[in-house]
Parts: C-alpha cells; sequence; structure tokens
C-alpha cells in the first residue's frame, strides 16, 4: 500500500513542549518514528561494522535500527543519555547484530581516537562511520553568542568529523564509506541558528573535499541534509512556538520522522551506492537546497 507523504505521520500543530538540552525521547509528544516496527532489511550491509555519533536518538537511532537489520554491527557513540542509548542497543540486538554503546564528550580529539580504537577491538574492523551527532542552541542576535557556545558549536559538528574521520580512515578498507549529516541550513540558513548553520555549510564542503582526499583509497564520502525532523534536538533547542509549528512550512506540511531518513543512509553505506561520492542528498519534505 503507497503512503500519502503529507498524511504519513503527524501534522503539525505538535503539543506544546520543552525539555532541557539534549532532550530525551520518552518525554517527546508525540515519539518520534525510527523505524521500529516499519524498517525491513535485505542484507546490504552483512557483517559490515559501522561507527553511529549521535546514535542513541533521533536520526542516529533510526540509521542504527536500519544498518542492524541490514546485517551491520553498531558502535553507538553518545554524550549521557543513558536511557536513550539503550534503547538503541536493544534495538539493534533484537535484529540479532551486536551493539556496543560508548558514552563521552566527542569534541575531545582523545575521545574519537577511542571510539574508532573501541569499533576496532570489539569487531575487528571498520567500513561505515556516520558523522551525526551535533549541538544546536537557538538565539536571538551575534550579541548574544557567547564565545563558550560558539566553540561547543564547533567543536561538536565540526572537530569531532574531522578528528573521527582522521582516525578512521587509515584503518578503512576500499568500498567502506562516510556518511556525514549537514542540514538544509547548509544552503538556506536561519539567523537564530547562526553558529549551528555554519557548521552545516562547512560540513557540506568537508563531504566534497573529503571525498576527492580519499577516493583513490576507495572511499567514499557523502552527506544527507534533512530539512525539519522530529527529534529530541526540537523540543530541548526552539521555543514553545517554533515547536508547535515545527515543519509547517515545507510542502508536505510536516516535520519529518527519523525514520525518513535510513534509506539515504542505507544507501550510501551500501554497494548499491558505489559510485556516489562527494554528493548531498537532501530529504526535506520539498524545502529546495538553493
Amino acid at each position: 500500500m503507497k503512503l500519502d507523504p503529507t498524511t504519513a505521520h503527524q501534522q503539525p500543530p505538535q503539543p506544546s513542549q520543552q525539555q532541557d538540552m539534549p532532550g530525551e525521547t520518552g518525554r517527546m509528544t508525540p515519539r518520534p518514528d525510527h523505524g521500529e516496527t516499519s524498517y525491513r532489511g535485505s542484507g546490504r550491509l552483512l557483517d559490515r561494522v559501522a561507527i553511529i555519533t549521535g546514535g542513541d536518538s533521533g536520526i542516529g537511532r533510526a540509521v542504527a535500527i536500519a544498518f542492524a537489520r541490514e546485517g551491520a554491527d553498531v558502535l553507538v557513540s553518545y554524550y549521557n543519555e543513558e536511557e536513550d542509548a539503550r534503547e538503541t542497543g536493544r534495538w539493534v540486538e533484537e535484529a540479532g547484530r551486536r551493539a556496543l554503546l560508548v558514552s563521552g564528550d566527542i569534541k575531545d580529539e582523545a575521545h574519537c581516537r577511542k571510539l574508532v580504537e573501541r569499533a576496532r577491538e570489539a569487531f575487528g574492523r571498520i567500513d561505515i562511520l556516520v558523522n551525526n551527532a551535533a549541538h544546536q542552541a537557538t538565539i536571538g542576535s551575534i550579541e548574544e553568542i557567547s564565545s563558550e557556545e560558539w566553540d561547543v558549536t564547533m567543536r561538536t559538528n565540526l572537530y569531532a568529523m574531522f578528528f573521527l574521520c582522521k582516525a578512521a580512515v587509515p584503518l578503512m578498507q576500499p568500498g567502506s564509506a562516510i556518511i556525514n549529516t549537514t542540514l538544509i541550513q547548509s544552503k538556506s540558513p536561519s539567523g537564530n541558528l547562526l553558529a549551528y548553520a555554519t557548521t552545516k555549510g562547512a560540513i557540506a564542503n568537508f563531504t566534497a573535499g573529503l571525498a576527492e582526499l580519499v577516493a583513490e583509497r576507495g572511499i567514499r564520502v557523502n552527506a544527507v541534509a534533512p530539512g525539519p525532523i522530529w527529534t529530541p534536538l526540537i523540543p530541548s533547542t526552539m521555543p514553545e512556538e517554533k515547536v508547535e509549528k515545527f515543519g509547517s512550512d515545507t510542502p508536505l506540511g510536516r516535520a519529518g520522522q527519523p525514520a525518513e531518513l535510513a534509506g539515504a543512509y542505507v544507501l550510501l553505506a551500501s554497494d548499491a551506492g558505489s559510485y556516489m561520492t562527494g554528493a548531498v542528498i537532501p530529504v526535506t519534505g520539498g524545502r529546495p537546497m538553493l
């Protein structure tokens, strides 16, 4: 049965809600759909090993579930969201694959090296790196953006991606894949997300440059550019009135669900995307990437 994309998931308004950063999945209304009951695998990533940052919730959880159902073992990197991380790990294991949960701060280069080493020790190889974790804050003026806030955003969203790629690439064999999460903000930035949008533009540029740099090694580097996606980041970083209307400005009239991103990541991680590198796949509900 075909899905009508305008009504496949809840339409705005969302119930009024707020959380402290970084947010918890269990406190969201409605609960995001990560593909728990809908994603069906077909062995496209059989016996591969993936590292997913921000894998505890949101897009990261959806990707972890999809990768596991496609046959991959998964290292789930997260900051301190223990309950969400355990839930993701449970879904990976229910798919018959191994889950390794590793908490810590990816702003620290030593921790990024540790993530790569833990994956190699536990699984013997690294085939896929998904740089997905991000820090976001809504701030009304440039004067209100502290140097500390700017630094946290840059280190979480950009430095960590660089640290992880630098550590992982030497261990990757031909056919491996790096997938970065950029955003529609990379092309259509919102002023009140200045620091965050800046990093998303840089991620798209980094993706293209690294793709060229490692192509001769047989490693592909691509990115997915989500539009408005219903994750814990939304009620924990946006004012209530924006949470309620979140996603209403898309042509499809609603926010996307994490599950609706999973197929793009699977394509880029699998042999089905073997001639794709340096690309950005928009999943934006119809908002153009200008």
